[in-house]
């Protein structure tokens, strides 16, 4: 019997098939070695391959799409519900093959290696941007010790790290030498920071959708690119809420018997597009003031009944419908447009 689709279980080294023919029936599970996916599949006749969307997914998409083959990723925890029982790789490429069968099964789109490459930029940055603060922390710490103290920003912090060490008296021997260590890590880290912020600008000049986006309020450069290389088709999505659903912005349900009820954000999806959406959504409020913008009286209106963080998490979810419509609609963002 032909082979109509395949279930992948992708690993480092040792990887899982499972097959079956046109009418369910299994005729192939194999393991194969990563040297010999590619001679496998090559000689293959074209069939459905489902993956999990993990760690190398993309490329193996890309890869075994040239050969001919219709390739779907399926988030891991929509599989979870088809493993009938323990745990093995042959099990999780069974339920990867019985999961990418289903009508109603949502999948991930296959990223380009452009959108993979910003994508790694921001998550390259982000990686600095802890390891900076941790090291700033520390340093501000240490010189709080010796009674010196700055007000915040990494600005401020540098200005009293170099009062101090210019005083070869103000710090013992010892804690001068672990100080100035402190501050030549802090100064490569910012400017290898600085030279992917600038890469993001190039990519953000490049890119319509990107700028299109950057003209929201709390959708900066960074924000603007990320969505832009991760929502690669916005039409996935069928309305805005989905869009925020999927980044964890919406209540989760715990609703039974004709009872609705509703908790916390549900925090699933991209954690980073997330993130950022809420801290520009902060600063949107921060910023307001007495702003005569209907955001801002939307904002103000809500803050009077309820707390700051979660008019802040309200406020990144209608960012993020904005954005939606902005990406579907490919058209600018009008703020002052009146409804029909």
């Amino acid at each position: 019997m032909a082979i109509t689709t395949i279930g992948l279980d992708l690993a480092k080294s040792v990887f899982q098939a499972h097959g079956v023919d046109e009418n369910g029936v299994t005729v192939l599970v194999k393991r194969l070695h990563r040297k010999q996916m590619l001679p496998f599949f090559s000689k293959l006749s074209p069939c459905l391959i489902g993956v999990e969307a993990c760690g190398t997914a993309h490329y193996w998409a890309r890869t075994l799409a040239a050969m001919g083959h219709e390739v779907r990723l399926i988030p891991p925890s929509y599989v979870k519900a088809y493993v009938k029982r323990g745990k093995s790789d042959a099990l999780d490429a069974e339920a990867i093959c019985e999961a990418v069968q289903r009508p109603t099964m949502r999948f991930v789109p296959v990223k380009t290696v452009e959108q993979q490459g910003i994508l790694m930029t921001h998550r390259a940055r982000s990686l600095l941007v802890r390891q900076r603060t941790m090291l700033a922390n520390a340093l501000r710490a240490h010189l709080a010790e010796l009674g010196f103290v700055a007000n915040p920003g990494i600005a401020n912090l540098a200005k009293l790290a170099e009062q101090a060490l210019a005083d070869k008296n103000a710090l013992p021997a010892y804690a001068r030498t672990a100080l100035e260590i402190f501050v030549r890590q802090v100064m490569s880290i910012s400017g290898e920071i600085a030279m992917l912020d600038q890469q993001l600008i190039a990519w953000h000049a490049e890119s319509e959708a990107s700028r299109r986006l950057a003209a929201i309020p709390g959708l900066g450069i960074v924000t603007a690119t990320a969505i832009a290389a991760t929502v690669t088709d916005p039409d996935q999505f069928r309305s805005g809420r989905q869009f925020a659903a999927w980044l964890g912005l919406t209540p989760q349900q715990h609703s039974t018997g004709g009872k609705t009820r509703l908790g916390g954000i549900s925090k699933q999806g991209d954690r980073y597009l997330r993130r950022l959406l809420v801290v520009g959504a902060t600063a949107v409020m921060r910023h307001i003031k007495d702003k005569p913008t209907p955001m801002a009286d939307w904002i103000r209106k809500l803050a009077e009944k309820k707390p700051f963080r979660l008019v802040s998490v309200a406020l990144a979810n209608k960012l993020a419908r904005i954005a939606w419509v902005v990406l579907t609609r490919k058209e600018a963002y009008r703020p002052y447009q009146l409804a029909a």
